[in-house]
């Protein structure tokens, strides 16, 4: 019966995602926008995404100010309420090859591939049109992480120049009827860094990006 209800949180929780998808900005003080593409539109890839605990995005970035722009991802490990480190997970500008340190277009796209593996590892890949880097991060001995976009459901500003935080992988949060729940957690917007203590949960990782 939890594994039920647990499905039924994640199922209502992802379908408010899917109706925003294909159109929804991001709220901004620029000209930089943000969509973002959940899944996969051919059901038969999607269940089987969802049959391998493969979380997938297509994320897609636009504004006339991206040009010339570089772009960099850091991530922090909270455990137990407290961040536990702080590290750069690409930076354009040290990739080593000219050509890509900085945007020359309008839009950027990238994918973002993640899932739990049976080591015990948060296995994640954010690809790019021309590259792609691969990261690993411990975590616990529990499937039920789920890859979040911050941007979308806290609703989060995304500027130039600026750090915003894009993704969240986390362990839900469990309620008082019972459920396990993510939204709760994905849409309490502020205080990111406290949701370990806010709702109990032990680990989890929050991403950042900037433009600059």
């Amino acid at each position: 019966m939890k594994r039920i209800l647990i499905m039924a949180a994640a199922l209502n929780c992802f379908s408010g995602l899917l109706a925003q998808q294909k159109e929804a900005d991001s709220k901004t003080d620029s000209d930089l926008k943000m969509t973002t593409e959940y899944a996969s539109d051919i059901e038969e890839v999607s269940d089987l995404l969802s049959f391998e605990g493969i979380d997938y995005m297509k994320l897609k970035f636009s504004g006339e100010d991206l040009i010339g722009k570089s772009y960099k991802f850091t991530v922090k490990e909270i455990w137990d309420g407290k961040i536990v480190s702080d590290t750069n997970v690409m930076d354009s500008r040290s990739i080593g090859v000219k050509q890509f340190e900085t945007l020359s277009d309008t839009v950027l796209k990238m994918k973002v591939i993640s899932k739990h593996t049976d080591d015990n590892q948060l296995k994640m890949t954010f690809k790019f049109p021309r590259f792609s880097v691969t990261k690993n991060y411990d975590a616990m001995d529990y499937e039920n992480y789920s890859l979040r976009n911050l941007v979308d459901e806290s609703n989060l500003e995304i500027s130039y120049n600026k750090s915003f935080y894009l993704l969240a992988y986390i362990l839900p949060y469990e309620r008082e009827d019972g459920l396990l729940s993510w939204c709760d957690v994905g849409t309490a917007g502020a205080e990111i860094e406290k949701w370990g203590k806010q709702f109990g949960i032990k680990h989890y990782l929050l991403f950042e990006m900037k433009f600059e």
